[in-house]
């Protein structure tokens, strides 16, 4: 389990220094995440009401 844990706290790490070095960068990824999973629910929404 201590792996896991170095792991969580790696990527956590790794990150933090994203957002402090690129930050253009890294608005830009969670901007196109969040136009994926809105993309996304829009499918699951659309199929939901043709199957309904």
């Amino acid at each position: 389990m201590p792996a896991k844990k170095y792991l969580t706290w790696a990527a956590a790490a790794f990150v933090a220094f994203y957002v402090v070095t690129q930050p253009d960068g890294a608005a830009r990824s969670v901007e196109s995440v969040a136009g994926g999973l809105a993309d996304a629910a829009g499918s699951v929404i659309t199929f939901m009401n043709a199957v309904g």
